[in-house]
């Protein structure tokens, strides 16, 4: 018997869009909308209508607050979606942030855009949303706490419990149906991995009929922690000995920025980090820190402890905070004894592109990649050994010293994931989603193999039926 319907509409085959929606008596909830990441012709999908009416949606969960999770909320409702979106409380005040400042970058790349379009008389383009659009949907959040159950629609109770990934991201339990046919679906959102810094571990999900989980880095196995606080230290420790130069940290604002800081003031003297000067050079990286520090209920004893209460960052005496323009830009002629941590974290934007710009061809400089990079990206260009890459239409040569420290990484790697299903009662049936194809098929096969788990890698418009 058919309880429910669950369309994956999003992050099939890719790591962005995640974007699914669950039918069941009826009613219509929607789990994530996610903007669409990488290449040009990647970001041009976000401008497609939804694949679903938005006033017909009964609800929305979010899973957390990374952009390529809620970035197209705006979008929803400037479509006429007038429902509540659920969100942890930490996900909802990161997102009144992160929506901002999407927004401020759409307006402005729309501005860039029409700059060329007015030079060919071409006719101007809107931006894909603006503030007006982000504040209307931060104005429909409606906090929902762990482990709290909340019927969000009639016949749909949500449960969110901690994934570990980024402050407030959640697994989303949610159970259909009436009280002779129920079914619980599991949608795994972002998951972290057991033992990192500052969050709490995932949580061990007791039951489910399907589970609908991410493969970011199904195809590998992250290196340990001993090892990559290891190679972070001799990282440093080389680019000090050299002494005339920099290291560049593209990071996300939200997540990587805090646990970096977090590993920073832990590991101050044996890092050597006393001969930097730190700069966190983002503006919403300060204002997620602000927001991790009032939050701090939800981190793990031992960063409660080394964070002070309500501050947007731990104990770190040589950091420096630039919030405006003219300190960012002052950084240029910074030749050595800076490490900058800056967004973007895949290098798209930001002001990580102007520290490229003025660091990437010193052979004395290192860029610390610290995330994954999405494909089209120049993060993963500079990953995959990129001798030259292009910043507004020059060409510059790739000299620094890239190291890709993935033990760093905030998502389970195919060890981590594979645990977390292993351990939910019944072992269900599981569709992937959220991975490049070469993760989820690496994924799938290993499930198969090690636990003759029931999987399915979905494609966009697939309807597993439940």
């Amino acid at each position: 018997m058919t309880v429910a319907r669950l369309h994956t509409l999003g992050a099939t085959g890719e790591v962005t869009g995640s974007c699914h929606l669950l039918e069941a008596g009826g009613r219509r909830v929607l789990l994530d909308c996610g903007l669409i990441q990488g290449a040009p012709r990647d970001a041009a999908r976000n401008r497609e209508p939804f694949p679903f009416d938005p006033e017909s949606l009964d609800a929305v969960v979010l899973s957390h607050a990374h952009i390529d999770h809620s970035g197209r909320l705006p979008l929803l409702v400037k479509a006429g979606y007038r429902g509540p979106i659920f969100a942890h409380p930490a996900t909802a005040d990161l997102c009144d942030i992160m929506l901002r400042d999407s927004a401020y970058l759409q307006e402005k790349d729309a501005e860039w855009e029409n700059r060329k379009r007015e030079r060919k008389h071409l006719k101007p383009v809107e931006p894909l949303y603006d503030e007006r659009d982000a504040r209307a949907a931060v104005e429909r959040f409606e906090p929902l706490d762990y482990a709290i159950p909340r019927e969000v629609a009639p016949g749909v109770v949500v449960t969110l419990h901690e994934a570990g990934h980024i402050l407030g991201s959640a697994v989303v339990e949610a159970r259909v149906g009436t009280a002779g046919a129920t079914r619980r679906i599991v949608f795994s959102g972002d998951l972290g991995r057991s033992g990192m810094p500052v969050l709490q571990d995932p949580a061990v999900i007791d039951h489910a009929d399907r589970v609908l989980m991410e493969s970011t880095y199904g195809d590998r196995l992250h290196r340990g922690w001993e090892e990559t606080r290891e190679e972070i230290r001799e990282v440093l420790a080389d680019a000090g000995d050299d002494g005339d130069g920099n290291v560049l940290i593209p990071s996300f604002a939200v997540g990587r920025t805090q646990a970096i800081l977090f590993l920073f003031a832990k590991y101050y003297r044996e890092w050597g980090l006393d001969r930097w000067r730190i700069y966190l050079d983002s503006p919403m990286g300060i204002e997620a820190s602000e927001v991790y520090g009032r939050h701090a209920d939800l981190f793990d004893k031992e960063a409660r402890d080394l964070w002070r209460g309500g501050a947007e960052s731990p104990r770190l005496p040589n950091l420096h905070m630039n919030r405006s323009p003219e300190e960012s830009m002052a950084l240029n002629t910074v030749r050595s004894g800076a490490i900058i941590i800056a967004g973007s974290g895949m290098c798209t934007g930001g002001r990580i592109r102007h520290h490229l710009k003025h660091n990437v061809w010193r052979p004395q400089c290192r860029i610390l990649i610290t995330g994954f990079q999405a494909r089209g990206t120049l993060g993963r260009a500079l990953v995959d050994g990129a001798r030259h890459i292009r910043l507004w239409g020059e060409t510059i040569r790739v000299a620094a010293k890239v190291h890709t420290v993935g033990g760093l990484s905030a998502h389970a790697d195919q060890a981590g994931l594979t645990g977390w299903y292993a351990r939910i009662g019944g072992r269900p049936p599981v569709t992937l989603v959220h991975g490049e194809p070469s993760a989820l098929e690496a994924l799938a096969a290993h499930l198969k193999g090690s636990l003759n788990a029931r999987v399915r890698i979905a494609k966009r418009g697939d309807v597993v039926e439940v």
